[in-house]
């Protein structure tokens, strides 16, 4: 069994998760999709949900991350702001120096780890 650390990461403002993972995974979704709908069907999740997980990543920023674009005879669609893209790498750069902080300290957990599962 390997062992590992699972870090969640949320940036909060008030009561709001202005950003965490699955909000990053979000916007990663509509870099590759263009779509808010696209990428709400890749990450298995409703229209409704995603679109209110957009909503309130640009209600707690300054500017917009997601700008959306009417529907019509070309259909709708969505894109990264710069600034959505420039929040998404600063978080995933947090996310990276987080687990490289917390990873020296790993092996002094897992030395008090069962072996088994029966133990």
């Amino acid at each position: 069994m390997k062992t590992r650390i699972a870090l969640k990461l949320r940036l909060m403002r008030a009561d709001d998760v202005a950003i965490g993972p699955g909000k990053a995974d979000l916007l990663d979704a509509i870099v590759q999709t263009g779509s808010i709908s696209a990428a709400a069907r890749a990450m298995e999740m409703s229209y409704r949900r995603a679109w209110l997980l957009v909503d309130v990543m640009n209600r707690s920023f300054r500017v917009p991350l997601v700008r959306g674009a009417a529907g019509g005879k070309q259909g709708g669609g969505a894109q990264v702001t710069e600034a959505g893209l420039r929040v998404l790498a600063q978080y995933r750069k947090m996310e990276a120096a987080a687990l490289a902080a917390a990873e020296p300290h790993l092996h002094a957990l897992v030395r008090q780890l069962r072996t088994a599962p029966d133990e």
